[in-house]
């Protein structure tokens, strides 16, 4: 299991689209967890900042050290895409936050193993 944590710049001027985007995966949470689960995703959140007039998307997850499953593309990880690609700052290289130390409890540890 590994626990991951990373930073995105939100092109300027997207924060509406950012707003869609959050409101899309929302409105298709059971195919979103879906997805989770095929991927061997335990968890996944994705928290907003705005620090210094710049906007910032992290993305966290716990998830399995095996890797993916291969699952299909759908229709979802499409507009995820097209969502990414429209809101997320590609010339700010994403930074990867290092996880030192993960707490959580055995019997959690157990359940999603």
């Amino acid at each position: 299991m590994r626990a991951e944590l990373t930073k995105f710049k939100v092109k300027e001027g997207k924060s509406s689209l950012v707003d869609e985007w959050i409101e899309y995966m929302r409105d298709n949470m059971d195919d979103v967890l879906l997805n989770l689960e095929g991927e061997k995703m335990y968890v996944e959140t994705i928290f907003r900042e705005v620090f210094m007039d710049v906007e910032y998307l992290y993305w966290y997850s716990i998830q399995s050290d095996d890797g993916s499953e291969t699952i299909d593309d759908t229709p979802l990880d499409e507009k995820h895409l097209e969502y990414m690609e429209a809101c997320i700052d590609q010339t700010f290289r994403p930074a990867d936050m290092q996880a030192e130390v993960v707490m959580l409890p055995e019997h959690l540890r157990q359940l999603i193993r």
